[in-house]
């Protein structure tokens, strides 16, 4: 049987320093976990989609876990990467409205043990200067953050995956339940099947006159809530065929 930690998935977005890869792939294995994902990270991939080939530094800062970092997985782009994944979440320490729902590792992590025990997640990182940028965060259903000081809030990539990596594990232990979990679904669909959704809803509140003609901030503002809202927690397939199914009869009614 799968164990839940192999539905887990580290996405790295353009990270700088391969040292921070390498230092990253050790995290991950320290916590039992072993899917490491980069977005076009500074190394070349041997082959679009596969393995990557690393440097001296990286090989050497990921000690005892060469596995994890030789068999990550690279990608030109952010799409991609989270293509088959039911739930994709992101770490900030940047807060604000706009930036959707945002909760402390500690209680964010046991919505993806929950998840995660039958769905893919994958949980993104930033870059090591800028983080994720805002098209990046519109992905994600909802944003962890790690608590630091206000004199120096920033921390290193490595570290930031490995205090989300503990938190995760700790999360097992208390069988994700507390304040701020998800509860446990079924299988959900994964985040190409709700983009296709996403586009449908766009253009059937076009239909229903709801968004005014040219508003396209309300356009953006209604879709980004919306995608945080169903980003969550996912959609399982019978969800998605009735929202689907609702769309075609308002366009049926309409027409």
């Amino acid at each position: 049987m799968k164990h839940w930690k192999d539905n887990i998935y580290f996405v790295l977005v353009e990270p700088k320093e391969s040292g921070n890869i390498g230092a990253s792939a050790r995290a991950i294995k320290n916590m039992g976990f072993k899917n490491l994902c980069l977005v076009n990270p500074p190394i070349p991939p041997l082959v679009k989609g596969g393995k990557g080939r690393f440097s001296d530094e990286a090989r050497w800062l990921a000690c005892n876990a060469l596995d994890v970092l030789n068999s990550a997985e690279t990608y030109d782009n952010l799409k991609d990467a989270i293509r088959d994944k039911s739930i994709i979440v992101g770490t900030t320490r940047r807060k604000g409205r706009r930036r959707g729902v945002i909760t402390p590792a500690e209680q964010g992590v046991k919505g993806i043990f929950n998840i995660g025990r039958n769905n893919k997640v994958a949980i993104l990182f930033g870059r090591e200067d800028r983080g994720l940028f805002n098209e990046e965060v519109e992905e994600c259903g909802f944003l962890i953050t790690i608590p630091t000081g206000k004199e120096q809030p920033s921390l290193n990539l490595a570290q930031a995956v490995l205090i989300v990596a503990y938190e995760l594990s700790k999360a097992e232990y208390a069988g994700g339940k507390g304040q701020g979990a998800i509860g446990e679904r079924q299988e959900i669909v994964n985040h190409k099947e709700i983009a296709s959704l996403y586009e449908r809803i766009s253009k059937t509140l076009k239909l229903l006159e709801y968004i005014p003609k040219g508003d396209r901030n309300l356009e953006k503002k209604i879709m980004q809530n919306l995608k945080h809202f169903i980003g969550r927690a996912g959609l399982t397939d019978w969800e998605l065929k009735m929202l689907h199914g609702i769309c075609s009869q308002i366009e049926k009614r309409i027409k």
